[in-house]
């Protein structure tokens, strides 16, 4: 049997229903080049780790005994993945006819690409943000403060969530989301694996950051489509989601820019991360108990 060209590496906890309808989409739509899959399940008790057993044999399968969160998944497929490009990918996502293709032959006609994004769809068609800048100072205290909410078109002000960005085109980008990221087996052996320190949030962040540090450069490619249900897996624990994510960017501030900063800007933005994590925890707590109309 040929080496795959590519290896899909899929982290799963808790979606069963969405998982299979991914592993249908990748064999119903497959690269015209040989392929892997690889699924890593976190212990999950839905059954998915015994479906993908019964329904999917040509899987690789990866059963934790415990949930070892996003990064540690990754890692465990990334280290068994043989193929010359290897694709991260959500398990509440499904691709089109020409959505692997389409990526691979970009990144064969691009050799600066050390990643690249792909054009998100909700089911009803409609275009999913999934582009951001990083969480620079600049871009972090102009959240915080609200300016980028104020001026959500401005280039300076909203770097961060960059709402002003155009997804019909290919651009160089610091970070898609991960629900999509495909990279070279090249990459990862000069980066590293992803940082286990990041469990569930922020991983893909210090991930891309690291790749572009590196010299590699990160393409949105509109090309590149899936439908993303979104979010399937930290809906199921949202409040726990959102402290971790402020924890996880309190870390890549600890990781990055500690010994950068001037002391009193880095307590600035430490106390900036931390206010914000209480504000949306105070946010999505108010959403719960507030009356229904």
């Amino acid at each position: 049997m040929a080496s795959p060209t590519l290896s899909i590496c899929i982290v799963n906890w808790n979606t069963r229903e969405l998982l299979r309808a991914c592993l249908r989409s990748l064999y119903r739509y497959p690269p015209s080049e040989p392929f892997e899959v690889i699924v890593v399940d976190n212990a999950s008790p839905d059954g998915s780790a015994e479906m993908v057993r019964a329904e999917f044999p040509q899987v690789l399968l990866i059963a934790n005994s415990e949930n070892f969160g996003y990064a540690k998944g990754n890692n465990q497929a990334m280290e068994r993945a043989q193929g010359e490009f290897v694709l991260l990918l959500n398990p509440d996502t499904e691709v089109f006819e020409d959505t692997l293709q389409n990526a691979i032959a970009f990144m064969r006609a691009h050799p600066e690409a050390g990643a690249i994004g792909a054009k998100q769809l909700f089911p009803d068609g409609r275009v999913q943000a999934s582009v951001r800048g990083f969480p620079t100072p600049a871009n972090l205290l102009f959240e915080v403060s609200g300016l980028a909410w104020v001026f959500p078109r401005s280039r300076l002000l909203g770097g961060y969530r960059m709402r002003w960005f155009t997804y019909d085109t290919l651009a160089e980008v610091d970070q898609p989301m991960a629900t999509f990221l495909m990279t070279r087996r090249t990459v990862i052996q000069q980066v590293g694996l992803m940082d286990e320190a990041f469990p569930l949030f922020f991983n893909d962040v210090d991930w891309c950051y690291r790749i572009k540090q590196a010299g590699w450069r990160i393409y949105f490619v509109p090309e590149v489509r899936i439908l993303h249900h979104g979010g399937a897996s930290t809906k199921q624990v949202r409040l726990e989601a959102i402290r971790e994510s402020h924890r996880a960017l309190e870390r890549f501030y600890q990781k990055h820019y500690k010994e950068r900063l001037n002391p009193l800007l880095y307590a600035l933005c430490i106390g900036a991360i931390r206010f914000g994590g209480l504000v949306r925890v105070w946010y999505a707590r108010w959403q719960q108990t507030r009356p229904r109309s």
